[in-house]
């Protein structure tokens, strides 16, 4: 059985990684309300089921690209049911082919591993030149859920809050 806790709305007691930290202080500093669940590892679609359903809304896929010099980066964000079409995803930005980036780049520009990827690591200096690309569904939707920078731990807030305050300054560009 998959374990997800109740919802809880204080940080964890203990950060496992400085990106970790770095949401909760963020969230704190700006006033941000939040749930979030501790879980087993949520590596798969079928465990962020156990999640949605526990927190009341589905978990976002965060997909981590790069062109084929890896120069550019660009953290994708779409929902769980739709697949991802390169051509169109790079037509609607109106740049060339990209591909996925390797888990040593997720790691060295977002502080994260695979399966913990998240837009919220748009708050480490080393992920300023990652571009943020979101589809409108998702951007125009009341809450938004994903992983705090860990695949253990799955927060919720509204979409306007992550919007206007916690990417607050950061270009981000939105899709269909």
């Amino acid at each position: 059985m998959f374990k997800v806790s109740e919802i809880l709305h204080t940080p964890p007691p203990e950060f496992s990684s400085e990106l970790q930290r770095k949401v909760y202080e963020t969230f704190s500093a700006l006033d941000i309300p939040y749930g979030r669940v501790d879980t087993d590892p949520g590596l798969t679609m079928e465990d962020c089921r156990h999640i949605d359903e526990k927190i009341g809304v589905r978990i976002v896929k965060t997909i981590f690209l790069c062109n084929r010099q890896q120069t550019e980066f660009y953290l994708y964000v779409t929902t769980d049911d739709r697949p991802f079409v390169t051509r169109e995803f790079c037509g609607a930005l109106g740049i060339p082919r990209v591909s996925f980036a390797s888990a040593e780049k997720l790691w060295e520009l977002t502080g994260v591993q695979v399966g913990a990827t998240t837009v919220l690591s748009a708050i480490l200096p080393q992920a300023a030149g990652v571009h943020l690309v979101m589809d409108r569904s998702v951007a125009e939707s009341e809450w938004y859920a994903c992983t705090d920078g860990t695949a253990t731990c799955f927060v919720k807030i509204r979409t306007r809050d992550l919007l206007d305050r916690y990417l607050a300054g950061k270009e981000l560009s939105i899709i269909d």
